[in-house]
């Protein structure tokens, strides 16, 4: 069985675990992978003549195995799960498990910390150098990242950003040692491989969790310090009054999904175009009652406007991330749907 086992390919694992779930199961899967891992996959599947009964049993406890790893993995990381699979499985078994867990699904780094609160985390990296600082938050959430980079000092925080943009990879050294200062008040995941991180995308995340006064501060010094970089970040950002860029049926959801009180706030100092959009897309009565409500509103504070638009961004971007809703970037002719 063993022999069985160690003759087998990972893409041969991964097909034949595929034909043992069935094409319902395995049309969801093939949803999550990329058209290269596709078209490997599939060809893989269909060089597969017979699946015997040892061979299919082994696969499938291999993924159960690996499935329950990154189970104790969230709830208490590396260390965690390895001594839950050593119990259960044995030492060796259980170094197999982890070290085909950390090559294969790149367990990252900073995990701890992603369940950290971000004032907590604030606290303890602000004194440190701009690119500890940069490293830490490129791995946490966007918007706990938004949050950190949010309260750290202006003339710090479009260094950052620019740090995290240009980032590449960093060796599991650096990260380690990192991670082993922060392990004092928090916990530590470690990975073994080099591991991407950052780039512009990951800045662009970042700089979507922050509040706009921070994110224009950015933006604005980095377009002195490096205009390129600056123009393909905003590209790829989605600001409140993108809103005009959405069609019809993606902004009568939108408006369905936002707390009207935001909406007003948000549109009291919005541009004509921007109000004319949103209210072509409302019924007569409700329009006249938003700008009945709006004329009677009385002066507001910018930070309060900010904020609404801020969460009627979150909204717009999390309808995109589950698909009802597409945004147009970077002057693409992408269909809104």
């Amino acid at each position: 069985m063993a022999r069985q086992k160690e003759a087998l390919t990972g893409k041969q694992k991964a097909a034949i675990l595929l034909i043992s779930l069935g094409p319902d199961v395995s049309a969801e899967v093939y949803k999550h992978l990329t058209e290269e891992e596709i078209e490997k996959l599939t060809l893989e599947i269909s060089s597969v003549k017979k699946v015997d009964s040892v061979q299919k049993e082994d696969v499938i406890e291999q993924f159960h195995q690996i499935a329950l790893a990154q189970d104790y993995i969230s709830q208490g990381g590396i260390n965690y799960a390895k001594s839950v699979l050593e119990k259960a499985l044995g030492q060796q078994e259980a170094s197999n498990i982890i070290n085909r867990l950390t090559s294969s699904l790149q367990v990252k780094p900073f995990d701890f910390a992603r369940k950290a609160d971000p004032s907590q985390i604030l606290n303890f990296i602000q004194n440190e150098h701009p690119q500890t600082i940069a490293l830490v938050l490129s791995y946490l959430d966007p918007e706990q990242s938004g949050q950190i980079l949010s309260e750290l000092p202006q003339e710090m925080q479009a260094d950052i950003a620019k740090r995290i943009a240009v980032m590449d990879s960093t060796s599991p050294e650096i990260i380690y040692e990192v991670e082993q200062v922060l392990e004092k008040k928090l916990s530590t995941t470690v990975t073994q491989d080099y591991t991407q991180t950052g780039g512009i995308q990951a800045v662009v995340e970042v700089l979507n969790g922050v509040d706009r006064s921070t994110e224009r501060t950015i933006l604005d010094a980095l377009e002195i310090q490096d205009p390129e970089l600056a123009e393909e970040i905003k590209k790829r950002m989605f600001v409140f009054e993108d809103i005009v860029t959405l069609d019809n049926r993606a902004i009568q959801r939108v408006i369905r999904e936002v707390e009207n009180d935001d909406l007003r706030l948000s549109l009291k100092v919005s541009s004509d175009e921007v109000k004319e959009v949103v209210f072509s897309n409302m019924s007569t009565r409700m329009a006249d009652m938003f700008r009945e409500e709006m004329e009677f509103m009385g002066p507001v504070r910018l930070r309060d406007v900010e904020e609404a638009q801020t969460r009627i961004v979150a909204v717009i971007r999390r309808l995109e991330e589950v698909g009802e809703i597409v945004i147009a970037r970077g002057g693409g002719d992408d269909i809104i749907v």
